[in-house]
């Protein structure tokens, strides 16, 4: 199930015409994944945009964190799983055989649930990927690098008399943006965020919130939330999951206030999950 613009110049897709709708970053075609035995995700098809908000939603095990490691291949981490069908990126499927995975990764970037800064330095855990990558060497470029990275992802004038201090000594919400900084240091192309608040505090899930709006100017990016009202706040496109399926995708609108689907509406209106 998708919704998808086309290239007709009368139709319509999520309230827009084909002329208003956005750009394409990452495109989705019969993408199907097995655990085992276990058919995961079934048949998923659905355009993701550059400069917006994807927000994912649905009751938990109902695919979404595993869609979400699709885009960046890694499911191929864990034992058994099998991918079938397409993941796009600017017209390159990511799951071709001369496609490297570490490469995909670079490109698409991940902040996951619980902040996880490296045990290192402030300044070495956003210098870290850069340095072995060869974007930059050590030296002004790669400290212009970090401060650049730190600005970006909102916490440069908290740390930067203290780039040499532990990661891990910063608050949850800090942490997570240093971890968010490390992300956008090696400049991907998309942000994949995995419940990036759950586990934070209000005041520090309402800055992560914001940064996300600033972000989605430079990134696509992708978010798994179990927050209805986070993805109300921050979300251009909302994708209902139930069961392994993608119910229904439309703009975040038309998600919460008209949706197309029973089973959304019951979803967004609590009768179940």
């Amino acid at each position: 199930m998708t919704n998808n613009p086309d290239n007709s110049s009368n139709s319509t897709i999520n309230g827009l015409t084909s002329q208003e709708s956005p750009a394409t970053k990452i495109t989705v075609r019969k993408l199907n994944l097995y655990y085992g035995d276990n058919h995961a995700l079934h048949n998923i098809d659905m355009d993701l945009y550059k400069n917006k908000i994807t927000a994912l939603i649905g009751p938990s095990g109902c695919g979404k964190s595993t869609f979400l490691r699709c885009l960046n291949r890694m499911n191929e981490l864990i034992n058994g799983v099998k991918v079938d069908g397409d993941v796009i990126i600017d017209g390159k499927n990511i799951y071709d055989k001369d496609v490297d995975e570490v490469s995909v990764r670079k490109r698409v970037g991940m902040v996951f649930q619980q902040p996880n800064p490296f045990p290192k330095s402030i300044y070495d855990n956003v210098s870290y990927a850069p340095l072995k990558h060869g974007i930059v060497k050590k030296g002004q470029i790669c400290d212009e690098l970090v401060e650049k990275s730190l600005l970006q992802a909102g916490l440069w004038d908290e740390v930067k008399d203290k780039l040499t201090q532990p990661g891990t000594s910063l608050s949850g919400g800090q942490q997570q943006r240093l971890c968010i900084a490390r992300t956008i240091a090696v400049e991907p192309d998309v942000i994949l965020m995995d419940e990036p608040t759950s586990a934070l505090d209000p005041l520090s899930t309402e800055k992560i919130e914001t940064l996300m709006l600033d972000l989605k100017e430079k990134y696509a990016i992708i978010t798994v939330t179990h927050n209805m009202q986070q993805a109300g706040r921050v979300a251009d496109y909302t994708a209902f999951f139930h069961m392994g399926d993608l119910i229904e995708y439309a703009d975040t609108e038309t998600i919460f206030i008209n949706p197309g689907k029973k089973k959304t509406e019951d979803y967004i209106t609590g009768r179940y999950g």
